[in-house]
């Protein structure tokens, strides 16, 4: 059956971003001028997917008012809220519940930004008729993911963040799942894709295939790789079709390298530096300099000050002469 369901895990809290995630799910966090939702919601219906499920639980009163019904998107999108933590298996055994379609299923993490090409690893899980595809990229140091070795295209081990890795080929976060697989994950406890379902599937002997692919990849699980994301779209190393569909739009433009909203307000003698990312109705004073930061909409950075590796939320300011490196502004602590 043709790929057009699909899942997206959007329930986390993104700790290691606090406090940016303190009232914004990481998900929706912007990353190259729209929520980060937004670049896999297009990834997919790019790929021909008709029906997405977002899989929410932290603030996931957040998403719908954005992201609706997905008239919008062009695809259908609909929503299950995890009440309890149910481990990934558990949260795709429960958005599975929303879904129309009865064939294979995508299921993206929601914290991965990839420019791999999701219809050639489609293609992929028809050709091998395989009971799960993962999508598969390499990695310097493969200690905090998830480890995979291969037999050409068959995966033979699946070991979760281990200190000693066998092979720098990591779970890339992106796979396809048939349905009979999701059918059977138990959906009265919390289950892990990783630690068991995988595992105990390869020990019964089901066919896992791995994708593995050279493309563009990041978790943005971190301050300094949402910036990275910012960047390395704004310069074309990674490349989203949300995110040049938001240039078609005529809103932002890329001047000295970053993405700047035709809405904001620059003095002429601001600097604006390689890698930032400045929002509507924002404003940047006299002699300020902004290298590599965030500035949200209706932000103003005051004359002379300078900023690096930094977030500025909205509708705050930055007094004048103010200079901060790797900083954080007008983003409050959970109450």
């Amino acid at each position: 059956m043709p790929v057009t369901s699909a899942i997206l895990l959007v329930g986390g809290f993104g700790t290691r971003l606090t406090p940016l995630t303190s009232h914004t799910p990481k998900p929706m966090l912007s990353v190259g001028g729209v929520p980060f939702t937004e670049h896999q919601i297009v990834k997919a219906r790019a790929a021909g997917v008709e029906e997405i499920v977002l899989a929410t639980s932290y603030l996931a009163e957040v998403f719908e008012p954005y992201f609706g019904n997905g008239e919008r998107f062009g695809i259908r999108i609909s929503y299950a809220v995890e009440e309890k933590a149910l481990g990934t298996g558990g949260a795709i055994a429960n958005a599975a519940k929303e879904l129309r379609g009865n064939g294979p299923v995508i299921i993206f993490n929601g914290d991965v930004l990839s420019s791999h090409d999701l219809t050639s690893q489609m293609e992929l899980h028809r050709a091998q008729e395989a009971d799960i595809t993962l999508h598969l990229t390499r990695v310097p140091d493969a200690r905090a993911f998830g480890v995979v070795e291969l037999d050409g295209t068959n995966v033979l081990t699946f070991n979760e963040k281990m200190e000693n890795p066998p092979t720098n080929i990591i779970n890339a976060g992106c796979y396809i799942f048939e349905r009979a697989v999701i059918d059977a994950i138990p959906d009265d406890r919390v289950v892990s894709v990783e630690r068991e379902t995988f595992p105990s599937l390869l020990a019964a002997g089901s066919k896992l295939v791995g994708y593995l692919d050279s493309s563009y990849w990041l978790d943005i699980g971190t301050p300094a790789a949402l910036l990275k994301a910012n960047a390395d779209l704004i310069s074309g190393v990674a490349r989203s079709t949300a995110f040049d569909e938001l240039l078609a739009q005529g809103e932002f433009e890329i001047a000295s390298n970053s993405l700047i909203s035709r809405s904001a307000s620059l003095d002429p003698s601001s600097i604006i530096e390689s890698g930032s990312v400045v929002g509507a109705g924002s404003s940047i004073g006299e002699g300020a300099r902004v290298s590599a930061s965030f500035i949200s909409p209706g932000a103003a950075v005051g004359a002379k000050s300078a900023l690096i590796d930094s977030f500025v939320a909205p509708d705050t300011s930055i007094p004048g002469g103010f200079i901060a490196t790797g900083q954080f502004f007008g983003y409050s602590e959970k109450k």
